[in-house]
């Protein structure tokens, strides 16, 4: 017996094609003739199941397994099998979004547990439930900053990830009313002297991340000073993993803190689904975009609320939902797996265990910079402090020294003149705890390795 995928019996396609009438399926679909294969598809011959997936296993042996020494954004962190473990679950990865909220109760805990891990480990005092990755939301805090503070003026550090500032300036060109400036760079971190020339009383923002683009740290103290001055806004953008060894944007004094959460268990998976986190402080709370989980108790558990808890969508400023046309927000989702798979991933190391992957990074970086500034013809020409990615001057073209590392299995790292100019052969190389002393040396090696050509 033949049995169908679709339940579909060649009488009830005839009947509805009579009802339509259409004499043929390729009558209904109305190709023209000229673009038609008018021959049967080049396929090869059925395979058992055993058969195709030993076919499918020589074709993923094919594949070229590379060292990689890429960042700028999406980074190659160790995911532990908890995360996939957990994700995995059926009631967490077929639930996309709460729409009857509180009838989930497990997936609105689950947002909340990330809120609060959130919170703690950027220091800041209210965190949405995510938005939907970096770059998104470093564009909702701009926004949000205007809306606080009512003013038109915005500026945007150079030394931000050139695809972040993209998205602001797309965000931001419906709005001719807002003017959007550039702060110069120096010696790879935000110049203060063109800060503090730019600035002025109808700044809204100053949109700043630290780490920075280059990998280096900015001079943040001076930064938030400057800023508040003005009475304007510090929107910081941060790399999570860093914060377990540096001072956190509420430390700092930051208003807004965002940044992406994929090297939280995130892999990344060819650019996506990422997941950006959002935080802020309690003043600013009903200005955030997005959609806020909180605690609380049933109605049997308000003399025993610790067995009892509840969890319920507290604030939901998106577009659907009440405020429509006021909303504070077109985020449309909370990509609650992602944000799911950093929640795990926090809990799984926590404190210790990200400090330690963080210095790992640290070390590692700072040593192979060493390495690579004693080769001769290369340099490193920025020397203030940075976590895990740091700039590197080739003596020969950058494009063709990394397609030559890439035919020795090397991704070596990004090149920086498609995105600044004036670092034409320059380098940015990340380096984060996954990178083995083997594949330091390997790079190390084929650094020193004379140009062919």
């Amino acid at each position: 017996m033949s049995m169908e995928y679709i339940p579909k019996t060649a009488q009830e396609e005839a009947s509805m094609l009579e009802e339509m009438g259409r004499s043929s399926f390729d009558a209904l679909l109305e190709i023209p003739q000229e673009f038609r294969l008018h021959r049967p598809l080049n396929l090869p011959a059925p395979l058992s199941q055993m058969e195709l997936r030993q076919a499918m296993q020589q074709i993923a042996q094919t594949n070229q397994q590379s060292v990689s020494f890429l960042g700028a954004g999406s980074y190659n962190h160790f995911i532990p099998t908890t995360v996939d473990a957990v994700l995995s679950r059926s009631e967490f990865y077929t639930a996309y979004t709460p729409y009857q909220a509180e009838m989930s109760q497990g997936l609105l805990q689950t947002i909340y547990e990330y809120q609060s891990l959130i919170c703690d480990l950027t220091g800041m005092e209210v965190s949405n439930a995510s938005v939907y990755d970096g770059a998104s939301a470093s564009a909702e805090a701009v926004l949000m900053a205007l809306r606080i503070t009512k003013r038109s003026g915005v500026l945007v550090a150079r030394t931000v990830h050139p695809h972040y500032r993209a998205v602001v300036n797309t965000y931001l060109s419906g709005n001719a009313s807002v003017q959007i400036d550039e702060v110069a760079a120096e010696a790879g971190g935000t110049s203060l002297h063109a800060l503090s020339e730019q600035i002025n009383d109808n700044t809204a923002c100053v949109l700043i991340q630290h780490p920075n683009f280059l990998g280096q740290l900015e001079e943040m103290e001076e930064i938030v000073a400057l800023v508040h001055r003005h009475g304007a806004l510090l929107v910081m953008i941060v790399d999570p993993i860093s914060l377990a060894i540096l001072k956190t944007p509420g430390e700092f004094g930051a208003d807004i803190a965002v940044g992406e959460g994929q090297s939280m268990g995130n892999p990344i998976s060819f650019g996506g689904p990422y997941v950006g986190f959002f935080t802020t402080r309690r003043d600013y709370i009903r200005q955030m975009p997005g959609r806020i989980v909180a605690q609380t108790v049933d109605l049997e558990g308000a003399t025993c609320p610790a067995s009892r808890r509840a969890f319920c969508l507290t604030l939901q400023t998106r577009e659907q939902h009440i405020k429509r046309e006021r909303a504070t927000s077109g985020i449309c989702t909370n990509q609650a797996l992602n944000a799911l798979a950093s929640a795990v991933y926090l809990s799984t190391l926590g404190p210790t265990g990200l400090k330690e992957v963080a210095m790992l990074c640290l070390t590692k970086g700072h040593h192979l910079k060493e390495k690579i500034a004693a080769i001769d013809g290369y340099s490193c020409p920025f020397s203030a402090p940075f976590f895990k990615e740091f700039v590197v001057k080739s003596p020969v073209s950058s494009a063709s020294l990394l397609k030559r590392l890439s035919h020795r299995g090397i991704l070596g790292g990004i090149d920086l003149g498609n995105y600044y100019p004036e670092l034409k052969d320059h380098l940015l190389i990340c380096v984060t705890e996954k990178n083995t002393e083997k594949e330091l040396e390997s790079l190390l090696k084929e650094l020193t390795t004379p140009n062919p050509s």
